[in-house]
């Protein structure tokens, strides 16, 4: 019988992740091409109401595409700015040495590496750059998990062939996928080809590159999109395993945990299919290699009709994932009952607990709910599992001592931990716990800097003004003693 965990095991990674459409900047340096993310637009003189009723009531638009297509500035395109990781990349790798980081998770910018997509050679200088920066998280003892695709893909392949809704980007994909495993191979130790495989049905641009409000954004382009996405996904993991034998490739979704809003069993039918239909769907063909019988309901409810080409569900069941990853923010409750009360959360607006606290934006904080899903994934898998995001975005002050007293941030990771760690005692084989924006970052939704996740202060405003220097707030010695405690020292 195997003995009891008392705690996380030795080899326990723990880390921070960001993505390079939120970090990098570097706008058309270094041979990069435009990306589907370069186009998302923020005022910045606009106020906090604003900001939520354009990233909630119309996040993306047919006029926001053209207009910037047209512009090449950067004033109103805060992830053409980031935080100049780009070029303080060093520097910025050895604030993560000097916190102990096991575990780097980053993405690669598709167009900084094939700056149209469709190009017949690579960019060297693009790959140059991911070498340099890889080699030098080694050189702080840091392993590097990369995401392969984290939203932003060349907007040519878009404008010329229609992005995911056609297969010839599923080529595209697999030849830059190639060439990441031919020239970085040796320098990355995990591989993720899709973020949150299911934004595409929440957020459609960010997932699929299909426009809100856009008479083709349907559900039937979403899930033709997001076939294609599967099909790419074990071209990938079927290439790695032949390229890289023994590197590690997984899939990830964006976790929503879900509770019955009530005892009544009309809810706990909703919860089951929303987590069918938000969750389990895509984990079941990623890990399990086949479409699951329950989505033929859901497709034939809202007239969908999923094209396949022979061999696709071949190519699916031969090329499963090796682990699990899933970002983990909030939990919300599924009921039947009209007019619930709304809160906030990741990609979505869900339907609020009222047992559960909410942060400074909406979003309902339960750290029980993480141990709910590593129990509920590691029960259904039986994979390694990875947190690949958890965190929360806060209004931090910078003091003029430098300073940043952020011990909300602090109070939230460790109740956090303390149920990952619970988890681990359960029996799950959770490997990694990684902080999302664990420097501060542009924040997806609102494309602000003042929704702050990091450990790391940056200094920048919403506008891109401000220094740029890093300053450590509280938590960054925090986080600190709990990696050098391998989780024992919370305090």
């Amino acid at each position: 019988m195997t003995k009891l965990k008392a705690g996380f095991d030795d080899g326990f990674l723990w880390g921070g992740a960001i993505s390079c459409s939120q970090a990098d900047g570097g706008w058309k340096q270094g041979g990069k091409g435009t990306s589907t993310q370069d186009l998302r637009y923020l005022d910045p003189s606009w106020d906090h109401e604003q900001v939520e009723l354009k990233h909630h009531g119309n996040p993306f638009s047919r006029e926001e595409f053209e207009a910037a297509l047209a512009d090449e500035g950067t004033e109103f395109y805060p992830n053409r700015r980031g935080i100049d990781f780009y070029h303080r990349y060093k520097d910025d790798i050895e604030l993560f040495g000097e916190m102990s980081l096991k575990l780097f998770r980053t993405s690669i910018c598709w167009s900084r590496i094939f700056p149209n997509g469709d190009d017949l050679e690579p960019n060297r200088e693009g790959i140059e750059y991911y070498r340099s920066m890889f080699s030098e998280c080694h050189r702080h003892g840091i392993k590097v998990f990369a995401t392969i695709l984290h939203y932003d893909i060349p907007v040519n392949l878009v404008l010329k062939y229609g992005g995911w809704k056609s297969r010839e980007t599923i080529e595209f994909f697999v030849r830059y996928a190639e060439t990441l495993f031919s020239e970085l191979g040796d320098l990355v130790d995990f591989w993720l080809p899709f973020n949150e495989f299911n934004a595409g049905r929440f957020a459609p641009w960010d997932g699929v590159c299909l426009i809100p409000g856009d008479e083709e954004c349907t559900s039937q382009a979403v899930f033709q999109c997001l076939h294609h996405q599967f099909v790419a996904n074990a071209r990938v993991v079927e290439l790695c395993h032949r390229m890289l034998p023994g590197a590690p490739i997984g899939g990830m979704i964006a976790r929503f945990c879900t509770y019955p809003a009530t005892c009544k069993p009309e809810d706990n039918m909703q919860a089951l299919q929303d987590d069918q239909y938000s969750n389990w769907f895509y984990t079941d063909i990623m890990a399990r290699g086949a479409y699951p019988s329950y989505m033929n309901r859901y497709f034939d409810r809202f007239d969908i009709d999923i094209k396949m080409e022979d061999g696709d569900e071949e190519l699916l069941a031969a090329n499963t994932i090796d682990f699990l990853a899933f970002s983990y923010y909030f939990s919300q409750v599924s009921t039947t009952e009209q007019g619930w009360e709304k809160t906030a959360g990741n990609l979505v607006m869900a339907n609020k607990n009222p047992y559960l606290p909410t942060s400074e934006w909406g979003w309902q904080m339960d750290p029980v709910g993480l141990r709910v899903t590593l129990n509920q994934m590691y029960d259904r898998y039986g994979l390694p599992l990875y947190i690949a995001e958890n965190g929360l975005g806060a209004s931090d002050v910078l003091n003029e001592d430098g300073t940043v007293h952020d011990d909300y941030r602090i109070d939230y990771l460790r109740s956090h931990i303390e149920c990952l760690k619970e988890a681990v005692i359960d029996g799950v084989d959770v490997r990694g716990y990684m902080v999302w924006g664990f420097i501060d970052v542009v924040s997806c939704g609102p494309l602000t800097m003042d929704k702050r996740y990091g450990l790391i202060y940056v200094d920048y405003d919403n506008g891109g003004k401000g220094t740029g220097e890093r300053y450590r707030k509280d938590s960054f010695a925090w986080y600190k003693k709990c990696i050098e405690s391998n989780g024992e020292d919370l305090s």
